[in-house]
């Protein structure tokens, strides 16, 4: 016992040390256990709460990942009471809305266009929701579509014009306004056409149409007859939407082109004439001056031939020829 005393009393305090330490140690655990329970209780709580399986390791990664927990235990939860949070059904997870986020994308956006695509009974899952995001649609408003479509102007607001022209055949124009309804097509929204597409189709079919009317009292008696023809040539293929209806708002007629261009191209024809006619005139002009030129010169002719035949007399009495001539015409012999 007097041996062992000694020994007992030298690991106290070596024992004390190890007891203060793991003290210390518990102090520091349930310290930072405070923390972070402080940090992040509420959204565990809340999400615990609703079912959400959002675990508290995850909302410590999400803050050393920068991503904003708040953020995706608010749109986890969303998911979670709208029926929609099950994997096998969209594909909703903590992970992927991490990721998603860390992309760029719209969160909140995509999961609330999920949900309306799934009470519209809609095949949309998260995958999909979130490649039309990254493409830079909006997803939301693109569901929102294809739920209630919508109306546009053909000839649209911003292009300056209210009416489109086109002309029959018989030369009168028509102005029309046609009014187009739409909805989205999920399947080709990425990489479809937009608006401006479709409304650039329907105005080329429009036109095509009332070209190939003979008359524009045809026109107007079946207006009906456009939207037909233009539905029928598939406007809305490669793009985003899908072409409801078109209806023929208003229609005015025009001008009569055909007459116009009828009474130009007379006018022309007549200015031609009278080009032609005043050419003419000025050749048969030109031609008089010339005849008249060609007389002087014959007059000229004339009266050298005229003032040569007295010299010719002169230098035939002169040389005796004169004489001869007479003579061998068995003419009278002159006196000289």
């Amino acid at each position: 016992m007097s041996c062992g005393l000694p020994v007992l009393l030298a690991q106290v305090p070596s024992m004390g040390i190890w007891i203060v330490i793991g003290i210390v140690a518990l102090l520091l655990f349930a310290a930072l256990v405070t923390i972070v329970f402080l940090i992040y209780g509420n959204l565990w709580f809340q999400a615990y709460m609703s079912n959400a399986n959002v675990s508290m390791l995850s909302l410590i990664g999400m803050s050393f990942r920068q991503v904003n927990a708040r953020l995706i235990v608010q749109a986890k939860i969303m998911a979670m009471q709208s029926g929609i949070g099950s994997e096998r059904q969209t594909g909703v997870t903590t992970r992927r809305l991490e990721a998603h986020y860390l992309a760029g994308g719209n969160v909140p956006n995509v999961i609330r266009a999920i949900i309306a695509a799934h009470r519209a009974d809609i095949g949309l899952n998260f995958d999909k929701a979130a490649a039309i995001d990254l493409a830079g649609r909006d997803v939301l408003e693109a569901v929102q579509t294809s739920v209630h479509p919508k109306v546009i102007d053909c000839p649209a607001a911003k292009s300056g014009r209210s009416t489109l022209s086109a002309i029959a055949k018989n030369g009168v124009e028509l102005k029309v306004r046609a009014r187009v309804t739409v909805r989205t097509n999920i399947e080709r929204l990425i990489g479809g056409a937009t608006e401006d597409t479709i409304i650039a189709r329907v105005g080329e079919g429009i036109i095509t149409s009332i070209g190939s009317a003979d008359t524009h009292l045809k026109v107007m008696e079946m207006p009906d007859s456009i939207s037909k023809a233009v539905l029928d040539r598939g406007l809305d293929a490669q793009t985003a939407f899908e072409i409801v209806s078109i209806d023929i708002a208003d229609i005015d007629v025009g001008q009569n082109i055909g007459a116009r261009l009828q009474a130009d191209q007379a006018e022309a024809d007549m200015r031609v004439a009278r080009a032609k006619a005043e050419e003419r005139r000025a050749m048969a002009t030109a031609r008089e001056q010339e005849m008249k030129a060609e007389v002087v010169n014959n007059r000229a002719a004339v009266l050298l031939a005229e003032a040569e035949v007295p010299l010719a007399m002169a230098t035939a009495f002169r040389e005796g020829n004169l004489e001869r001539v007479s003579r061998g015409n068995g003419g009278p012999r002159p006196t000289v």
